[in-house]
């Protein structure tokens, strides 16, 4: 079959408005975005690229005026949007259409399930199937250029080209495995989670060592990774640009209060020291005056080594589960799901799954953990 990729450049409002109305009468269609966010904390889009199976439309974010088509192609519930790794790419449309498309089809989901491997790229995806090599020349290039190169718009264009195919070689693989469903499942949970709404208030919890502060240095921690949340945002820029982490966790151990202390704790940038000193002192001043009742309860330190046994037989279950699947395990479970199932059991009650393995792994493979959890806790020298 012949799969166009010469690119069609798209900068007028109404050329877009026509296309958009074309292409909601498609079953799917091919989507992928480039974009810039060396300097910023959201991704400025710099190029859309729709693939209709008749042409690669390379759609202008800088040009085109009028994006509601747009907004209504992607909430089309009618319309599968095609996407490949796409977590990045729906920061880019909540940020510049304040939409998250839907219904989508992740390709890199769909190709663990269908046995081509776990994480794979595109142009792997694309050799893997269609035997097609990918150039992968202009990943790093700028996009807000214009004109954009020739090699850059050739690069656009082939990200879209073949991904109606793959999709359609995908579908048949999932359906003839009865697959299709599970990746369904995972594709619209990207779209609920994407679509949820921010909440810094446990932004500290994911902060390294967090779990070595004690209860009021954990309070003023809070407060410090709420404040870094919310002017990153505001002002547009990297957190880290901002101030780091281990920075943050420094002035929260140290309960910091005055400029001298503060001035000596390591990689605070000068513009942050120049322009938010007093904001981070007062933060930390305003946390100590909290009541007690109101501070974090300590965080889980890492499993200990005696969990280590129960731990390995629930990954040793899985391995087995997914080689008899010809599955990646990774798709069947993530770490943070083994660490919540060992703790739900560690003070003695019964073993809990976390919550995505209540859905359709529950009978894959949810039901099983639960049994060796169990099974463990009342024989342990068994493993």
């Amino acid at each position: 079959m012949l799969i166009p990729s010469e690119p069609i450049w798209i900068d007028q409002d109404d050329q877009l408005a026509e296309l958009c109305s074309t292409w909601r009468k498609q079953a799917a269609i091919a989507v992928d975005t480039e974009f810039m966010r060396s300097d910023t904390f959201y991704p400025i889009a710099g190029l859309l690229q729709i693939g209709d199976g008749k042409g690669c439309y390379l759609i202008d974010p800088l040009a085109i005026k009028n994006i509601a088509p747009l907004r209504e192609l992607m909430l089309d519930t009618a319309v599968t949007k095609v996407l490949h790794s796409c977590s990045e790419d729906l920061e880019v449309f909540q940020r510049w259409l304040d939409v998250v498309p839907a219904p989508l089809f992740d390709t890199q989901v769909a190709a663990a399930f269908a046995g081509l491997g776990f994480s794979l790229g595109y142009s792997g995806l694309v050799k893997s199937l269609l035997t097609i090599d990918i150039p992968k020349d202009e990943t790093r290039s700028d996009w807000l250029q214009r004109p954009l190169s020739i090699a850059q718009l050739k690069y656009a264009a082939l990200d879209v080209a073949h991904m109606l195919i793959v999709y359609g070689k995908l579908l048949q693989i999932l359906k003839a495995s009865e697959r299709l469903e599970w990746v369904k499942s995972d594709c619209a949970d990207l779209v609920t989670n994407a679509r949820k709404t921010e909440d810094y208030s446990d932004a500290y919890q994911k902060v390294g060592f967090a779990w070595k502060l004690r209860p009021q240095e954990l309070a003023i921690l809070k407060q410090l990774c709420i404040w870094r949340e919310r002017e990153s945002r505001a002002r547009d820029l990297p957190r880290n640009r901002l101030i780091k982490e281990p920075s943050l966790w420094e002035i929260a151990r140290k309960k910091i209060q005055d400029m001298a202390h503060l001035l000596k704790v390591p990689d605070i940038p000068s513009r942050t020291l120049k322009n938010d000193a007093e904001t981070i002192l007062q933060i930390v001043s305003d946390a100590l005056e909290l009541d007690e009742s109101s501070w974090p309860v300590r965080l889980d330190p890492p499993l200990a080594q005696s969990e280590g046994p129960l731990m390995k037989a629930l990954k040793n279950y899985v391995r087995d589960y997914a080689e008899q699947m010809q599955l990646p395990p990774e798709v069947l479970i993530r770490k943070k799901d083994y660490e919540s199932l060992v703790r739900s059991g560690m003070q003695g009650g019964e073993y809990q799954l976390p919550a995505r393995l209540l859905g359709w792994r529950f009978a894959l493979i949810g039901e099983g953990l639960l049994k060796v959890a169990q099974t463990q806790s009342h024989n342990p020298d068994t493993l």
